[in-house]
Parts: C-alpha cells; structure tokens; sequence
C-alpha cells in the first residue's frame, strides 16, 4: 500500500505572498514605491509631472477598480465628502511631490515630504519623549536648510506642501475606512484623483500621450508606486504588528536617496544624508514610543 500524500495547496498569488516572511514584503513594497518614482522622474523628459501624476493615478483606478468592485450606491452624504476629500488630498499628495522630483534630488524630496506624517504621530500625542523625536525631525530639517543654496526653492516649497497634503491624506484615510470597507475607499479615492488631474494630465501631456511606450511607462509608474505596495502592505499588516510596520515605513527617506542615487545618479552631500538619517531616527522612534503607550 502506497504511503498516502498530503493535498498540495493550489499556487496563487495570495497563496505567494502569505510564504514569504511579513518585513520582507514591506520592504519590496518601500522599494518599489521609490522605484516608481525614479522611473517617473525619468518621465520627465518627455512628460510634465502633471500628466506622469495623472497616468499614475489612472492606473491605480483602473486596476484597484476591477479587483475591488467598489459598491458606489446606498452611500451617504457625509461618505461622499470623506471619501472625494480623500480623493483630493491623494491628488495633491501626489501633484506636489511629483514637482518637487522634478526639481530637487529624491531623497531630499521624500525626507521632507516625510515631515507631514512625522508631524501627525507627534502632535497627536502628550508625552514629552516626543519633544525628543520632534527635536531629531527639526535636527534634520536645519541640515536641510544649511544646504538650501544649493536647492531649488520651488522644489523645496512643493515637497513641504506634499508633506501637508501627506498629513491631511493620513486623516482622511482613516475617516474613510471607517464608512468604507476594505480597499473600496482607496479605489473610489483613485478614481476621484484620476478624475481632478484628468483636465491638467490630458492638456499637459499633450500628443506624448498617445506614445504608446510613454503609455507603458506610465503603467509601470502606477503598478509600482501604488498597486504593488499597496497589496504588499495590505497583506503584510494581517501578519505583522502595526508598530513594527510604521518602523520600517520611516526606510522611505534612506530608500528614495538609494535610488535617486543608482537610478537618477543624484549625489546627496554630508549634511543632506544627515537630514535624511535625523528624519527616519525620528519617525522611527516616535512610531516605537507610540505603539509602547497605548
């Protein structure tokens, strides 16, 4: 008699996903996300941020709509202007940074747009170890600052607007999951952001839209800096503590640097990697302190 054998699960994505240690898929999506933001920077030379922002955006619509089938009737009104608020701040998240990218290097751009959602966890909070890691952020923003000749001050301006419109996107997020369920929220919201950049994305664009390998780059753009990480995430706070996760969120800055570096070749200096070093101390440690009071 044979020896009997064990059922072999059937090979899925999912299925993929769920063998593969939780820190490991946050961090490919942190990679992929700056990934996706030097290809789109490389856009650039043949697309306005504005229309890079809006293929972006169409994308992750597109995609998140067909694999989450939002339910868009028996919603309220007070829904609706959570979730085109959220729809907005997505938008203009990503309209700010894209045009701080395009003036200033990577790394500094997401070190200061990381600012927005650093300022959020310390001013929520009333312990004074805070003032610690909002001293460490403020450390890295004078660093910045000492190398400002040497930035564009539109570039700078946008990403410290980027940085507000991260903040807001954090709160809205957060209202909009508590009257959505699951991802539908997030893909309402995209489709909303597709939607107001639309009328910039299409004027701006121009006739470089219908390049079909502009079109291509454009895909890759919105799998990588949002349908990837966003599925990575999703699947990776099921398993993880979400303490853990907002630690190696705070990589973002010291990534974006990374592959601004090996992608775009932008050379940071000594106090610019200090900045970014003082940013993801702070973040980190106010995620740390945060998670260890509640």
């Amino acid at each position: 008699m044979g020896t009997p054998t064990t059922p072999r699960t059937p090979f899925s994505p999912r299925t993929a996903a769920e063998a593969i240690p939780p820190v490991w898929l946050v961090l490919v999506g942190i990679v992929s996300v700056q990934t996706g933001a030097g290809v789109a920077k490389n856009l650039f030379e043949v697309l306005p941020p504005s229309a890079v922002v809006w293929l972006r955006l169409l994308t992750a619509a597109v995609l998140l709509g067909l694999v989450v089938r939002p339910a868009w009737k028996a919603r309220t009104r007070g829904d609706w202007l959570v979730v085109v608020g959220y729809g907005v701040a997505l938008a203009m998240m990503n309209f700010f940074i894209y045009q701080a990218f395009a003036r200033i290097p990577l790394g500094i751009a997401v070190t200061i747009e990381y600012l927005g959602p650093l300022a959020i966890a310390v001013l929520g909070s009333r312990r004074r170890v805070d003032l610690l890691w909002a001293g460490l952020a403020g450390l890295g923003v004078v660093a910045l600052g000492l190398e400002s000749g040497s930035l564009d001050p539109w570039g700078i301006l946008f990403a410290v607007l980027a940085a507000v419109s991260w903040a807001g996107y954090i709160l809205l997020s957060a209202a909009t999951g508590r009257r959505f369920d699951g991802a539908s929220g997030l893909a309402i919201a995209s489709v909303v952001g597709a939607l107001l950049m639309a009328p910039a994305g299409i004027a701006e664009g121009g006739a470089s839209l219908l390049d079909w390998r502009v079109l291509l780059f454009g895909l890759a753009v919105g799998v990588l800096s949002s349908v990837v990480p966003y599925t990575l995430e999703l699947n990776a706070l099921r398993r993880m503590p979400p303490r853990v996760f907002g630690v190696l969120m705070s990589l973002q800055p010291a990534a974006a640097a990374l592959v601004g570096l090996l992608l775009l070749g932008e050379m940071l200096t000594v106090w610019q990697w200090l900045a970014v070093g003082c940013v993801i101390a702070a973040s980190a440690g106010s995620t740390r302190t945060s998670a260890s009071s509640v």
